[in-house]
């Protein structure tokens, strides 16, 4: 399938069902469908009118939606994520993008004092419909300022979802469901992904937030994921099958709500289970899936439930230590063979 590159970033494919794109493009074009669908969606940042997003995904849209409604912000957190929620209230519907998750520490208060509470406080008369966009994960150099992966810690919160898209596909339709919801969401992209390339279904639509998808199907094992480490689980799945074991994935992408029936309906045809979790073992989501596998499954498991995790400690900046330090293929296909016996 032959591509070009368009005058607005975007790839045209000659095969009319589908065509060739990266995350960061999908994402782009995302954010640009939703400032074009409706007036009262805005984006606002550091960096994100003039300099593009730190990350390039907002890249043009400056130019084309204009300083009211792709608006760079002060480096403060917790006053623009604060004027994004006022802003919701009012009745706009504000993106708001933080560069990296270590940096919405800063604004944690917003989020979880008031963000996810305002709606059951009020009895359900105030709604804040806002969407928050961060950057998450390691394997990029940037040590431990910029390279944390914290999404387990929101996936804690009620009253807010969570979203990790990991597929193309779920990088450009997450969002138009995400801004319909009358809840606060955020968003988690892996700064690996920004690069990842793909084929993006023509007249594919909104994406479904209440289900994780199975993106390899297989009888012996089930590897459960998200974001990053959904590749990674998925070449493990490859190398596996060159040995007899076949592996099924499963990428949740909503993290909070789980989707318990997809991960329980798996491990109970497969009777195996290894979790892949970029966040630190301990208090991470891999523990949280483990729990309600042995709750909902036990007695249907053939083998402890895995988890593949990262070392605890924080982000190293050297490569060969940060790769060290980072689930890697082998480590989730030692975890497999493990549990397979």
């Amino acid at each position: 399938m032959t591509t070009k590159e368009t005058a607005t970033g975007r790839q045209a494919a000659s095969d009319p069902a589908e065509r060739k794109t990266t995350y960061r493009e999908a994402l782009r074009e995302a954010l640009r469908d939703a400032l074009r669908a409706d007036d009262r969606v805005f984006l606002m940042g550091e960096d994100v009118g003039r300099y593009g997003g730190c990350f390039g995904v907002s890249l043009g849209l400056l130019e084309e939606f204009g300083p009211e409604r792709i608006r760079d912000t002060p480096l403060s957190e917790s006053a623009f994520v604060g004027a994004g929620i006022g802003a919701a209230l009012a009745g706009l519907r504000p993106i708001v993008e933080i560069m990296t998750v270590n940096f919405s520490l800063l604004a944690l208060d917003q989020i979880l004092n008031n963000a996810a509470t305002l709606l059951h406080m009020s009895g359900g008369q105030l709604p804040v419909p806002l969407v928050i966009r961060m950057t998450t994960g390691a394997g990029r150099q940037l040590a431990a300022q910029h390279s944390h992966s914290l999404e387990g810690w929101y996936a804690h919160i009620p009253g807010i979802r969570v979203l990790a898209p990991a597929a193309i596909e779920d990088a450009r339709h997450m969002l138009a469901t995400a801004l319909a919801d009358p809840d606060p969401v955020l968003m988690f992209e892996h700064g690996g992904l920004y690069n990842a390339s793909g084929d993006l279904p023509q007249g594919a639509g909104p994406v479904d937030l209440d289900h994780a998808a199975v993106r390899r199907a297989g009888d012996d094992i089930t590897l459960i994921t998200y974001g990053g480490s959904l590749h990674k689980a998925l070449t493990a799945a490859d190398e596996l099958a060159g040995g007899g074991i076949d592996a099924e994935v499963i990428d949740l992408r909503t993290l909070r709500p789980l989707d318990d029936a997809t991960v329980i309906a798996s491990v109970r045809r497969t009777h195996r289970a290894v979790v892949v979790d970029e966040a630190w073992r301990s208090g991470s989501l891999a523990a949280e899936v483990s729990a309600r596998i042995t709750e909902q499954a036990f007695f249907e498991l053939d083998a402890p439930v895995g988890r593949v995790c990262s070392a605890e400690v924080p982000i190293p900046y050297a490569r060969q230590l940060e790769e060290a330090a980072l689930p890697q293929v082998a480590d989730i296909a030692a975890a497999a063979r493990q549990a397979v016996g």
